[in-house]
């Protein structure tokens, strides 16, 4: 929506649900004189798109859609590391651009992914659903970066700093929540500290990566290469990463199947439900 008609949304409707495009920022809460809105149903999980201070201040309930996009985005992630390590895209480049000389032995020699070592920056549901993915899937070690220490059905070890995590491993993933205390969590620092076979992969949210930081690492092939799934102005892709060959690029794919995002809709029905019916919303933000 545009910002006229997210001002008309919160001064005309009782509820809105909306999606991570609709940018509720607090200028566009100031901007509504007489606020009808009582609640934003989120549909998704991340809610960075909206100033929940600012809507709370309003008066307005906000909710998100948890635990429905969790395994999609962890199987999203798991599929990135492997594409990023094995070539995948740019193997596949290849053959549609009628290139493939044919097998051989040195063709295209990626990383091999079992056994390695994953760092998981982010250690909430999708992070550990990534991590148990790494785990039990590929029999790598885990380690994680993550502001309390968890109760884990797999060994793990948690890393006291990012760069500690990010110099330590063959693989680093990006779980965070987005906004303002995770902006550029992922910086130049960070990019420097990894090793120059690793790989760095991104589901969580574009802005929580310094795109000019990941760019400088894999034009001077300081790192092993990157798997995105979202940008910090998505839909807009930095012309910079359409040129690399060690980057894999997709258009924000991690909750899209069909049954997951009919859970996310009707978990954010759920909580309208809930909310107007005079009980405890399921999900509050």
């Amino acid at each position: 929506m545009t910002d006229a008609e997210l001002r008309l949304s919160l001064s005309e409707y009782d509820a809105v649900l909306p999606t991570l495009g609709d940018m509720y920022s607090a200028a566009v809460f100031a901007g509504v004189p007489e606020m009808r809105c009582r609640m934003l149903a989120n549909f998704g999980v991340g809610f960075n798109h909206i100033d929940v201070v600012a809507a709370k201040a309003a008066g307005i309930v906000v909710t998100n859609t948890p635990g429905a996009v969790t395994d999609a985005t962890a199987d999203i992630g798991v599929m990135l590391m492997l594409m990023s390590a094995r070539r995948a895209a740019e193997g596949e480049r290849l053959i549609r651009a009628g290139a493939w000389p044919g097998w051989h032995p040195t063709q295209m020699l990626g990383l091999h992914m079992s056994g390695k070592r994953v760092g998981i920056v982010g250690m909430g549901r999708i992070g550990q659903a990534i991590a148990q993915r790494c785990h039990f899937g590929f029999g790598m070690q885990v380690a994680y970066f993550n502001r309390s220490e968890k109760a884990l059905a797999f060994p793990a070890h948690r890393v006291a700093t990012l760069a500690e995590l990010a110099g330590s491993v063959d693989f680093l993933v990006a779980a965070v929540p987005g906004g303002g205390e995770t902006r550029h969590l992922i910086d130049a620092a960070v990019f420097e500290a990894m090793q120059s076979h690793a790989h760095f992969v991104n589901i969580a949210r574009g802005d929580v990566v310094e795109e000019s930081a990941l760019i400088d690492a894999l034009q001077s092939r300081a790192i092993g290469g990157a798997g995105l799934d979202v940008y910090e102005y998505e839909p807009r892709v930095p012309e910079a990463f359409l040129g690399l060959d060690n980057v894999t690029l997709l258009p924000h794919l991690g909750t899209a199947a069909l049954e997951v995002r009919t859970a996310m809709g009707l978990m954010a029905v759920d909580n309208l439900r809930a909310f107007f019916g005079g009980e405890a919303v399921p999900n509050p933000v």
